[in-house]
């Protein structure tokens, strides 16, 4: 997902989309490409707006480079990323598949949450981290320790453990959004969608060990962003997204486990999971 009009980074998006700003040493759209590389995703769809799409193409060409296949599609208007992942229903199929919005830097390895979605039975999985600032995102709420709702943008949070840009979904989500109702926003809230899986009791739910970076959330996020990217393995991805930096293999965070789900309470870039 890497559409949008980039306001909160104005005046660095006013010539280009914010997903093509430099993050350290790679563009912001690098690092989510490579954690799906990472996870064995190679078929992935990147919805852009109308006013860059020609720049991403510029950029990643075909995907061969980085051993991907990369297709494009457009979001003509900004309708919310529950809108966005309409676009790809095409692409998908039947598949399973992940969504990344491109503005979120993930150092977690994200194969053994990949696997097990492969073999959970319906519905779909996110992903939380505590963050200081809770108030910004889609945020877990918590009854007798499990999962009970998620609650977008709340004065009073709940708790601290925000729903981060990365979601996997099978098939029915499609179905999902065609009977979403635009929000106050005017946009298809992607946690309209979550909040349907969590009330269908099929959602799962991991925490990430590792850190996770917004972006687009300001210009302090973003700068946060480049200097957790300086200090770790990801500094050391190339510009095929592969690793070949003298740092450790060993300081490579861990793919997430089973002991990292979270209990759920209750009855969208995109790559297939084959």
């Amino acid at each position: 997902m890497a559409g949008g009009t980039g306001s909160r980074l104005y005046p660095l998006t006013k010539v280009t989309n914010k997903h093509l700003l430099p993050v350290y040493n790679k563009p912001m759209i690098y690092y989510p490409l490579y954690a799906m590389k990472r996870a064995g995703i190679t078929s992935v769809l990147i919805v852009s707006g109308k006013g860059h799409s020609g720049s991403f193409l510029e950029l990643l060409g075909s995907g061969s480079q980085f051993g991907m296949k990369l297709s494009y599609e457009v979001q003509e208007e900004a309708g919310g990323i529950a809108q966005a992942l309409s676009l790809a229903e095409d692409f998908t199929g039947k598949d399973k598949f992940m969504v990344i919005l491109g503005d979120n830097i993930i150092e977690d390895d994200l194969t053994a949450a990949v696997e097990d979605f492969k073999n959970q039975e319906k519905g779909a999985k996110v992903f939380l981290k505590e963050v200081a600032n809770p108030q910004a995102y889609g945020v877990v709420e918590y009854k007798e320790g499990k999962v009970s709702g998620i609650i977008e943008k709340p004065l009073n949070p709940p708790s601290n453990h925000a729903v981060v840009g990365v979601y996997m979904y099978d098939e029915s989500v499609f179905d999902v959004v065609k009977q979403l109702k635009p929000s106050n926003r005017n946009e298809l809230e992607i946690t309209d969608v979550n909040n349907f899986y969590l009330n269908a009791g099929s959602l799962s739910c991991n925490l990430l060990s590792g850190f996770w970076g917004d972006c687009g959330e300001s210009f302090d996020s973003l700068v946060e962003a480049t200097k957790l990217v300086q200090g770790s393995h990801l500094a050391s991805v190339n510009e095929r997204l592969l690793f070949v930096g003298e740092r450790e293999h060993s300081s490579l965070k861990p793919a997430l486990d089973a002991n990292s789900e979270i209990l759920l309470e209750g009855a969208l870039e995109i790559g297939k999971i084959n």
